[in-house]
């Protein structure tokens, strides 16, 4: 999950540590060599080691293995939670079922890694749009992109919101928090699902809820995890999320997450970095 920093003391540290892929010129662009990765990784490692940190995300949900041994309490069905932000990231921070293609190491900052849809595209649904979309300082959608989308539930009194601050209030601080999961293939056909039909919400039951995430898309893989982003690339997150990641990837029409990004109650308007992949079995929850 990314953010941005928010003036909730509580919740600095996390807004710092999952921020998205920051302010780097034109030369952070280029693709890391596969050591800089590693010394991430090696980082992230010798920075939690020994330290008490829970299981990290994101991860291979195709995995099951996991050697952390830190357990809390899984969070409610996302039924009886509160809604409180959705975004997405460019390239899957995942990986499985779909999902599996790896895009590369990226600039090392979040941008251009992660996992791409694995399946096959027609020409016309790759087709080029004629405008940017979701255009950024450090990246722009295209016909036949991969984003995953974090829809953020909490069980704090909260109602949806920017950033992750949306999650928590005056009154709780540390709420348990769960992400449902989903990931999408972006493609040039208006036939295909319309972004913003995807991220309406409204109240059910007494709670915001995401009203039209897929239900058609297998089974969620549901394990115990962190907070994400490539703020946290080298440090461990402190923050204990239940993640809920369908396997199956949806197609949706590019020209509607353009008009998504264009206004919405989130203040959304560009796709997130990702954070790499955790390989390390001792920052990892066994998946039962």
């Amino acid at each position: 999950m990314n953010k941005r920093i928010i003036t909730v003391l509580a919740s600095t540290v996390l807004l710092q540590a999952c921020a998205t892929t920051g302010l780097h010129d034109e030369s952070h662009h280029s693709p890391v060599a596969d050591e800089v990765v590693s010394q991430q990784r090696a980082a992230l490692a010798a920075n939690t080691t020994g330290k008490g940190f829970g299981p990290q995300s994101p991860r291979d949900i195709d995995a099951k293995m996991g050697a952390n041994s830190i357990i809390f309490n899984s969070s409610p069905a996302s039924s009886n939670m509160n809604l409180c932000n959705i975004h997405f990231h460019k390239n899957a921070e995942h990986k499985g079922g779909e999902f599996t293609t790896f895009a590369g190491n990226g600039n090392g900052h979040g941008d251009q890694s992660g996992y791409k849809y694995s399946g096959k595209l027609t020409s016309s649904e790759k087709m080029p749009t004629k405008s940017k979309i979701c255009p950024s300082e450090h990246s722009v959608l295209s016909s036949g992109d991969t984003i995953e989308v974090h829809y953020v539930y909490s069980t704090a009194n909260v109602t949806p919101g920017p950033t992750l601050g949306a999650c928590l209030s005056d009154s709780i601080k540390n709420p348990q928090l769960r992400v449902e999961t989903q990931v999408y293939v972006l493609v040039n056909d208006q036939a295909a699902l319309d972004f913003n039909n995807l991220t309406q919400y409204g109240m059910k039951k007494g709670v915001y809820q995401a009203l039209n995430i897929p239900s058609n898309t297998g089974t969620p893989v549901e394990y115990a995890g962190s907070t994400t982003g490539p703020g946290y690339n080298e440090a461990g997150s402190p923050f204990q999320v239940t993640w809920s990641v369908r396997p199956q990837v949806e197609k949706v029409n590019i020209k509607s997450v353009a008009q998504w990004c264009k206004g919405n109650v989130f203040n959304e308007d560009h796709a997130h970095g990702v954070r790499n992949l955790v390989t390390n079995p001792d920052l990892l929850s066994k998946i039962q």
